[in-house]
């Protein structure tokens, strides 16, 4: 591997957990959800049919399968999402966002948004944050191509 990719791997390890810490510590202080409950919700508001089986949403956020059934163990019992039946296949459940789920959505975002803002975009010019997302959509999408091996 060279040098300069090194660098940036580097580079983008520290920046992330630089900017989510920053993030998840404005959220505390503001008695808002956590972040990884942000993504939970935020996966099941934006999803297709409005609801995701558990291995869908595993896909789609950074946490365990174990990390992610406390999660949404936990926001169940905050009454953020629900689980029910999936109409397809009787046998599995959905995990479905509820109107609290919502609202815990709403409040969170202008401190989120602040945060995003505070610890990332605010350092990066226009064309910057364009060949930012360029580069990382590249890394993003080859992770989700077949291996040809």
């Amino acid at each position: 591997m060279a040098e300069p990719q090194l660098s940036a791997w580097k580079a983008l390890l520290r920046a992330h957990a630089v900017a989510v810490g920053q993030i998840e510590e404005r959220l505390a202080a503001s008695k808002q959800i956590t972040l990884s409950e942000y993504d939970v919700l935020l996966e099941l508001k934006t999803a297709e049919q409005g609801s995701l089986r558990m291995h869908e949403l595993a896909r789609r956020v950074v946490l365990s399968r174990s990390g992610l059934t406390r999660l949404a163990d936990r926001l169940e019992k905050q009454g953020f999402l629900q689980r029910v039946p999936d109409p397809v296949d009787r046998r599995g459940l959905l995990l479905e966002l509820t109107s609290s789920g919502r609202d815990a959505l709403a409040a969170a975002w202008p401190v989120y948004a602040d945060g995003i803002n505070a610890a990332f975009a605010q350092h990066l010019g226009e064309d910057d944050a364009r060949h930012v997302a360029r580069a990382l959509q590249r890394v993003s999408d080859a992770s989700l191509e077949p291996t040809l091996k």
